[in-house]
């Protein structure tokens, strides 16, 4: 049996642009994508914590160190210039891999730029 687990999380991101007429997509600053071991095309989930809107695109790089965070395409009408954003990336697991399953929460400072990076496992949620 597989698992749709959670690979990674770019948490609180900020939106810095969007483009409405563009085919779709979220770009987002390589050091980020990196961080949270997103590639180019690989579906990510998308929720606006400004306003409750979630949606599902696909990520493309924008420039190393830049912070940018751009809503592409019909996004553009859920989300603004300075919302926040959760950036989800999801992955299917087999039993076997879940025994050694852990996933990125990459933190990043108020212009975009690389905090940290945490990796989570199940232990790191139980509480006592």
């Amino acid at each position: 049996m597989y698992r749709h687990m959670l690979k990674s999380k770019i948490q609180e991101a900020r939106v810095t642009g969007k483009e409405i007429h563009y085919a779709g997509s979220l770009a987002i600053d390589m050091d980020l994508l990196e961080a949270a071991d997103i590639c180019c095309g690989e579906e990510i989930h998308v929720y606006n914590m400004n306003n409750g809107a979630r949606l599902t695109t696909y990520a493309i790089p924008a420039p190393k160190g830049s912070g940018i965070i751009s809503v592409k395409g019909a996004a553009g009408r859920l989300i603004e210039k300075g919302d926040v954003l959760l950036i989800v990336s999801f992955a299917m697991l087999d039993e076997d891999e879940l025994k050694t399953y852990s996933h990125r929460i990459v933190y990043v400072d108020e212009k975009n730029h690389l905090v940290r990076v945490e990796n989570r496992t199940e232990e790191d949620y139980l509480v006592s």
